[in-house]
């Protein structure tokens, strides 16, 4: 069943992160049910399952949306199920939270506390907004220096998107690929040199995934076998390291706020709005697809959202 779930999440272009999520929620569920075959359950059981993780295990609202989503590809896409409960089964309200935002200072205190490629990550993720994940799958062919650009593929709902390169960062990020290509070049040399390809393009193109132009701009710093012929392929660098790399410095700083890497992402929008930027700009630059998402950086402005000035300050 499994592999009919897999087969089914490919055909429709779903991420890998997606995939796998969809896959332990089904095991997990498959699990809670006395690993009884998912076709001989239904409402109850899932209804029951839901419930144990919010009332049992404490989930967040979107985990078990996320649950609840992976329950919902089963029985409606891989299993076809067809009847009304799918429809009912009620959605967790997920709490409105507003986004935990660094100053410029404490951006300036975290990252003075990174080095090595975790420091250029970090600098990106601030200097052009990017989600940890599309900075750690960017591809050489990606950064325009030229343009000042950096073309995002398949970000968050599969768009693509061009956000900026920041001009400060370019002689870093220069040094850093010709590092990149040493190391590139003595792959080639030592029989290698392989990265993973998006879609099928290996199928189209065999010797594309040994291209510089393909090549990770953040690679991992091992090889790792194919699964299916055995090469020694390159992935790119997992984003534990970088995360791992910015809580240490963040615990480092001495800054007291609960922030991770994509609270750079958060400061990059609002330090954006905050310098005058028209909203529809900050909002091509995130990639997101309705600007209400975007407006929830202006309920954390410096200013409050209407630049209120309060009375006490007049005091």
């Amino acid at each position: 069943m499994i592999a009919r779930v897999r087969q089914a999440l490919r055909l429709r272009h779903y991420s890998p992160r997606t995939e796998e999520a969809y896959v332990a929620w089904i095991r997990r569920f498959v699990r809670f049910c006395g690993l009884r075959h998912p076709g001989v359950l239904g409402e109850p059981e899932v209804s029951a399952f839901l419930s144990s993780l919010a009332v049992e295990r404490g989930v967040s609202a979107a985990t078990q949306n996320q649950a609840l989503a992976a329950l919902l590809f089963l029985y409606g896409t891989v299993l076809g199920a067809r009847v009304g409960w799918l429809g009912g089964l009620v959605r967790a309200k997920k709490p409105a939270r507003l986004p935990i935002v660094l100053t410029r200072d404490e951006v300036k205190l975290i990252i003075a506390r990174l080095d090595g490629v975790s420091a250029l990550v970090a600098r990106l993720l601030y200097g052009a907004g990017l989600r940890l994940l599309e900075a750690l799958q960017l591809r050489v062919k990606d950064v325009d220096f030229e343009r000042r650009e950096i073309r995002v593929r398949g970000g968050k709902g599969d768009r693509d998107r061009v956000t900026m390169l920041p001009e400060t960062l370019i002689p870093r990020l220069r040094e850093h690929l010709r590092g990149v290509q040493r190391q590139y070049e003595s792959d080639v040399a030592a029989g290698a040199g392989w990265v993973p390809l998006p879609g099928a393009l290996f199928q189209k193109y065999r010797n594309a995934g040994r291209e510089w132009a393909w090549q990770w701009v953040f690679p991992s710093p091992r090889l790792s076998p194919h699964a299916e012929s055995g090469q020694p392929w390159r992935h790119h660098l997992h984003e534990t390291v970088v995360q791992r790399a910015f809580r240490a410095a963040v615990l480092a700083s001495g800054v007291p706020k609960a922030a991770h890497c994509h609270t750079l992402r958060h400061s990059f929008a609002t330090h954006l709005l905050e310098a005058g930027y028209d909203i529809r700009t900050v909002q091509e630059l995130l990639g997101h697809r309705d600007v209400r998402t975007t407006m929830v950086y202006t309920h954390v402005l410096n200013r409050g959202r209407l630049g209120v000035r309060s009375p006490v300050d007049s005091l």
